[in-house]
């Protein structure tokens, strides 16, 4: 894709078709699934088609210019397949993010939690009340101290949201891999609040 490498501007839809034949037949990309406190059903295509520009775009990927152009912002930055295609592995068995509303959140606890440097956060979503499933995760764990709500956004799209910022946040380098669960990363407070305000401006 020279034009995409060259830092041309371009339509996102024709390259992500491209990736969506590729890893998906006619019949998976028309199975349809009812979509979760909402009327109706989505097929599964139209769903990766919006997902796919969601994530390129807020993990910094891509930029958008409006009318469906986008635009790589700078040499350096991965290629667009290779996002597209993480993007993609993003969703065991063809499943799509789905369409209902819920909270991101983020915890940790008083033992880990530093003033002025990063510590390791868990980020997390959920259609309840975010303090019940704190709780309830912790619970399942061998901690011995109370959790601490560090952040809670309610939002549309809660699946996508929350992907998006595991995506900038592990992009960053921030992903810890020494840890159960996949949700922690080092980061501050302020570092998440900042993934959340740019993905909600854009």
């Amino acid at each position: 894709m020279p034009e995409v490498a060259g830092g041309e501007r371009f339509h996102l839809i024709e390259f992500v078709r491209k990736i969506i034949d590729k890893h998906f037949s006619i019949e998976q990309q028309s199975q349809t699934y009812k979509k979760k406190q909402s009327e109706g059903y989505e097929t599964v295509g139209k769903a990766l088609r919006f997902y796919i520009p969601f994530i390129a775009h807020n993990t910094g990927q891509l930029t958008r210019l409006g009318n469906g152009w986008f635009q790589v912002p700078s040499e350096g930055d991965d290629e667009l397949e290779d996002a597209a295609e993480d993007s993609l592995e993003a969703l065991p068995n063809g499943e799509a993010a789905l369409d209902y509303n819920g909270s991101v959140y983020a915890f940790s606890f008083p033992e880990l939690i530093k003033a002025g440097e990063p510590f390791p956060i868990k980020v997390g979503r959920t259609q309840l009340n975010v303090e019940a499933r704190v709780v309830d995760q912790c619970k399942k764990s061998a901690s011995f101290s109370n959790p601490v709500i560090l952040g809670q956004w309610q939002t549309a799209r809660v699946e996508a949201f929350e992907h998006a910022i595991h995506n900038v946040l592990t992009s960053r380098g921030k992903w810890r891999k020494d840890v159960p669960g996949t949700e922690w990363f080092d980061t501050t407070l302020e570092e998440v609040e900042s993934i959340v305000a740019f993905i909600r401006d854009n």
